[in-house]
């Protein structure tokens, strides 16, 4: 373990993009502008989680279409798209378009396994295929061969008026390269690594041979890097959730410190049959916040951060924090906005 920690090189945020199913809209422009004063305040990174059938953004893709229209700087991502929800063809082809959009500033992450609630959705999702489907790392190593530029087709040419390609079009020629895989676990830091990819680790991971957090968090890093052509280049982003209350008012620290609590229970020890652990919210000053991070075993070997906004805050609340973020805590970490390629 290095005896002290990386200078933060980038920093990001990720957001649910909650909405009221009465008036939807309303949260999506309250996502997008979240995104733009990300800009304005020097974040390198903004991204996305996806839901479906329920009260968060189900299509990424649609919203950073939008995103890359009203800025111009910072990376946008998704952390991450379920690819069990999605077919890999054509998942390739709306993320080289969005690409093209933002001029090279898409970061998809991506995630593996049967879709949620699976037996409630797959008639409605795949109800001619639902036995066939793999839900595999196979599934991923489709989409990244289609994004990479491979062949989808074994036909290229002319037919009549029309022409065709046997590779994915539009192709974005460093897209390749700006693949994430969202894991919690030493097999999946280790496929992400083998197969070229960037790693994104969360604050979930699977309890395989520690119930110390940071530990387990700590080994997926050096297990990815170790698998990876780029070695400890390779680059990996870390995504707790930290909420700083510098600026806060008091009701607000009340509920981030009630919201925090709540959640820690569940950090105690492993849980359910994949034996799943949670690392606790982080709350308090910038000050404090930054000794804690540069504390922890796992935060001390990254040099990258996409740390998560709580799902069920107010507008107002997510711009006290991301203000915080960039003008107290980041600097605090070693950030200095812009200075990220």
């Amino acid at each position: 373990m290095p005896s002290t920690p990386r200078p933060l090189r980038k920093l990001g945020f990720l957001t649910i993009g909650l909405f009221d199913g009465d008036d939807p809209r309303a949260g999506h422009e309250s996502t997008l502008e979240i995104i733009e004063l990300g800009e304005r305040l020097g974040f390198d990174s903004a991204w996305l989680r996806h839901r479906h059938l329920q009260y968060g953004i189900s299509s990424p893709v649609a919203v950073l279409a939008a995103a890359t229209q009203r800025t111009s700087r910072i990376h946008l991502g998704t952390a991450v798209t379920p690819l069990g929800w999605e077919n890999p063809l054509r998942l390739a082809e709306d993320w080289a378009t969005v690409d093209l959009l933002s001029g090279g500033r898409l970061n998809p992450g991506v995630s593996v396994g049967p879709p949620m609630q699976w037996d409630q959705v797959k008639g409605a999702l795949y109800p001619d295929t639902a036995d066939a489907e793999d839900f595999s790392y196979e599934r991923v190593r489709r989409l990244l061969d289609f994004v990479r530029g491979k062949s989808a087709s074994d036909f290229s040419g002319v037919q009549g008026f029309e022409v065709f390609s046997d590779r994915v079009q539009p192709h974005s020629p460093g897209l390749g390269k700006r693949m994430w895989y969202g894991g919690g676990s030493l097999s999946s830091a280790r496929w992400a690594g083998e197969h070229g990819m960037n790693f994104l680790t969360s604050s979930v991971v699977k309890a395989e041979e520690s119930e110390d957090f940071a530990e387990v968090q700590l080994s997926h890093i050096r297990a990815f890097r170790a698998a990876h052509p780029d070695g400890d280049a390779a680059r990996v982003s870390q995504g707790l959730v930290v909420i700083p209350t510098d600026s806060a008012t008091p009701a607000q620290r009340a509920k981030y410190e009630e919201y925090a609590a709540k959640r820690l229970p569940r950090t105690a020890s492993p849980q359910g049959p994949a034996r799943m652990m949670f690392a606790p919210d982080y709350v308090g000053t910038s000050d404090e916040l930054a000794a804690r991070l540069h504390a922890h075993a796992a935060y001390r070997e990254i040099d990258e951060v996409a740390f998560a906004l709580p799902f069920t805050f107010d507008h107002e609340d997510y711009v006290q924090i991301l203000t915080d973020m960039a003008t107290r805590l980041g600097p605090a970490l070693g950030w200095t906005p812009g200075s990220a390629d």
